[in-house]
């Protein structure tokens, strides 16, 4: 029996927004490309855009050879899964593609990959240059219906968020090309950079309120905080979003890492930048401990993002300056992508920070938790958008 390789991707400037698929089909044995398909698809969700990519694979493989078997490699871990029956189908407008997709051929004869983005380019060019091509005014078809079953899905849509704990299997999982557009958005700015921000788990010094930076004896996790980290990991495979991670220097942020990556298979990247603040000699200290003994330094810093704690630590300032420098770069290097972000208490409120154009004080003003989740889209004109801020559901 021949055998058939169907790669298909299908991605959306938005949820919903400007939408468009890609699919290959190649010889099994050979590796030569037989048939190509692409289309425009109007307004609709990614998760739509990845069953019509995946629907084209297989009537182009169905009209090589009736007779031949398939193996479906695809980015989409949601389409994957759903097509393999390990995940439910739960939004009506998966079911019904989902229905058509196992009817091109009989089931036996189909079998499911998950692969990496970088392995599926071929499909994901032809899904690009699709987009690329129906945003600039080429004419689709689809584009009416597309747009109908958009409103249909866009409540759905709206509710879904990076790493959320309201998100469901039925969830986008393509963060990277799936990031609800803000009202105010181009649908021209293309995909975001989106940032998942995880502070790390639970420490011995968390519980107690202690100060913990960058300057002091750099704790491990807890026992709690090794559960907090496998049960985020668990969360985060569950959604599918992540496509890279990246983690500051600290024993505490690489070991919540590491848990993080054994699950969703990837490898983790250092990045100074991410550090804590430091502290100075308040490190390993309660505020009340602090007061106590530093109260003028204290009263200075709680006044002054430019102050610096005793012994010549980190201000606020210094902080924003740092974390800016760490945006733009991380930016540039994941133009379009999802990467996660394990990061402390102040670095990651002051992406939230930056990212609202809040002032400094504001910092006193928000509560993160061990093990909370955060996310930030970043679009190629320098706005930002917080799409999640101290999420712990995944803990519950």
């Amino acid at each position: 029996m021949r055998e058939f390789i169907v790669e298909a991707d299908g991605g959306s400037r938005g949820n919903p927004g400007p939408a468009g698929y890609g699919a290959v089909v190649s010889d099994a044995a050979t590796g030569e490309t037989l048939a190509e398909r692409s289309e425009f698809l109007g307004v609709v969700t990614n998760n739509v855009a990845e069953y019509r990519g995946l629907l084209a694979g297989l009537r182009a493989a169905l009209d090589l050879d009736p007779t031949a078997s398939v193996h479906v490699r695809m980015d989409s871990k949601l389409v994957v899964e759903q097509m393999s029956g390990r995940w439910k189908i739960k939004h009506p407008d998966m079911k019904p593609l989902a229905m058509e997709a196992s009817r091109v051929f009989p089931p036996e004869r189909v079998t499911y990959e998950w692969i990496p983005r970088e392995q599926n380019k071929h499909a994901d060019r032809l899904a690009n240059e699709a987009m690329d091509a129906g945003t600039s005014g080429a004419p689709s078809a689809s584009a009416a219906a597309a747009d109908s079953r958009a409103r249909s899905s866009r409540a759905a849509a709206q509710s879904e968020a990076v790493g959320g704990g309201a998100a469901t299997a039925d969830a986008d999982v393509r963060a990277a090309k799936v990031v609800a557009t803000p009202g105010w958005a181009p649908a021209d700015m293309g995909a975001p950079a989106t940032f998942v921000l995880l502070r790390h788990g639970e420490t011995a010094l968390t519980p107690q309120k202690r100060f913990s930076g960058s300057g002091g004896s750099d704790p491990v996790l807890s026992e709690i905080g090794r559960d907090q980290a496998e049960r985020v990991g668990a969360a985060l495979a569950r959604r599918g979003t992540v496509q890279a991670i990246v983690a500051s220097p600290l024993a505490r942020t690489r070991e919540t890492a590491a848990a993080v990556a054994r699950r969703l298979g990837l490898e983790v990247t250092v990045e100074e930048g991410l550090r804590e603040t430091d502290f100075g000699a308040w490190e390993g200290l309660t505020f009340g401990e602090v007061r106590e003994r530093y109260p003028d330094d204290l009263n200075a810093w709680l006044a002054d993002p430019g102050a610096r704690p005793t012994g010549d630590g980190e201000s606020f300032t210094e902080t924003a300056t740092r974390i800016e420098a760490t945006r733009d770069k991380l930016v540039a290097a994941y133009a379009g992508r999802t990467v996660l972000l394990v990061s402390h208490v102040t670095p990651i409120k002051t992406f939230i920070r930056l990212a609202l154009g809040a002032p400094p004080e504001s910092l006193f003003r928000m509560e993160l938790s061990a093990a909370s989740l955060s996310a930030v889209a970043y679009y190629a004109d320098g706005n930002a958008s917080v799409r999640l801020f101290n999420d712990t559901s995944h803990l519950r």
